[in-house]
């Protein structure tokens, strides 16, 4: 803290600035743990570098996840690109709640998928984003603290590519978050994914496991594969850095135009070498993070700040 502000602070029962801007921060903390409270796995999904099919991989996980019955929530925090919306075909707008403390209810995908994304805050979804790091970090903490997720089996994060200040805002205000890291299989996209694994290990954020997407691709007339981007490149790295493979996706038209229409492909029931590829690396997350009772709520028997003044929320 600079002497500036020590000493604007000092008084900072008869008013001052920096610790009421504390008192908000401890406020919002104690929103996030109670919010979070209630979900059992929490999933960063994230990559290297962009052009991977991170957000593909992030949407038709979470879709499968629900579709098998699991409680699940999707959060889009690629604020300058946020595709989960289209991919879904999903429109509309947040509505904030009457009560001016209650939480905003996320949209709801189906009966047991629930979707949160800067573009339901956008009336022009072409509208650039252009934010420095403090917005994006207090925008990251806002989506947790201020939705009402409820319960979930499955929380399920789509981060832009790299390891800026979105991913970071998730590994440092989601507590128990794990990584999924995506990549493609050629040593270009390789050489980004082992800085997203080094950048995990930096902020002691645990990987759930490396997807290889577009390994290669399957003729739909002849059922000949062809490695276009080479093949195998994922599963070397994992053991590279002795971490779990969780499978490999074949490229497949179908999973573009899926993506373009809002019918996510990959979750769908159609019979293709992609689709069952992607039901085993769900088979994979389920194993590795399996679904059960939701954590117990923090502040099930009231906040304990209540005692001691109160923080607003107990």
């Amino acid at each position: 803290m600079s002497s500036s502000c020590g000493s604007s602070c000092g008084s900072s029962q008869q008013g001052g600035t920096c610790g009421s801007g504390d008192a908000r921060l401890a406020q919002q903390d104690l929103a996030i743990n109670k919010s979070l409270g209630k979900i059992k796995n929490k999933i960063l999904v994230m990559s290297g570098k962009g052009g991977v099919g991170k957000s593909t991989v992030a949407v038709n996980l979470a879709l499968s996840l629900s579709k098998r019955g699991h409680k699940v929530g999707l959060m889009d925090v690629d604020l300058h690109g946020p595709d989960v919306c289209r991919m879904l075909n999903l429109t509309g707008m947040l509505v904030a709640p009457e009560d001016p403390n209650g939480l905003v209810p996320p949209l709801t995908y189906n009966e047991t998928l629930k979707v949160v994304s800067l573009e339901y805050m956008m009336k022009n979804r072409d509208e650039a984003i252009i934010w420095r790091g403090p917005l994006k970090i207090q925008a990251i903490r806002q989506f947790v603290s201020d939705m009402d997720w409820g319960e979930l089996d499955y929380l399920v994060v789509d981060a832009p590519p790299g390891t800026g200040d979105e991913p970071l805002s998730v590994a440092q205000t989601i507590p128990g978050v794990q990584a999924l890291v995506v990549t493609t299989p050629q040593e270009v996209a390789l050489a980004d994914v082992r800085k997203s694994i080094n950048f995990c290990k930096t902020v002691n954020m645990p990987i759930v496991g490396l997807v290889e997407n577009m390994s290669g691709f399957v003729c739909p007339h002849c059922n000949q594969g062809v490695d276009i981007f080479s093949k195998g490149g994922g599963e070397r790295t994992a053991k590279e850095f002795d971490l779990p493979f969780l499978g490999n996706i074949p490229m497949d038209p179908h999973v573009v135009s899926g993506g373009d229409a809002g019918t996510p492909y990959l979750s769908s029931d159609e019979d293709s070498p992609a689709i069952k590829a992607f039901a085993a690396v769900v088979d994979a997350v389920e194993q590795r993070l399996p679904p059960g009772p939701a954590l117990a709520d923090p502040f099930a028997g009231g906040c304990p700040c209540t005692s001691t003044g109160g923080c607003g929320l107990g």
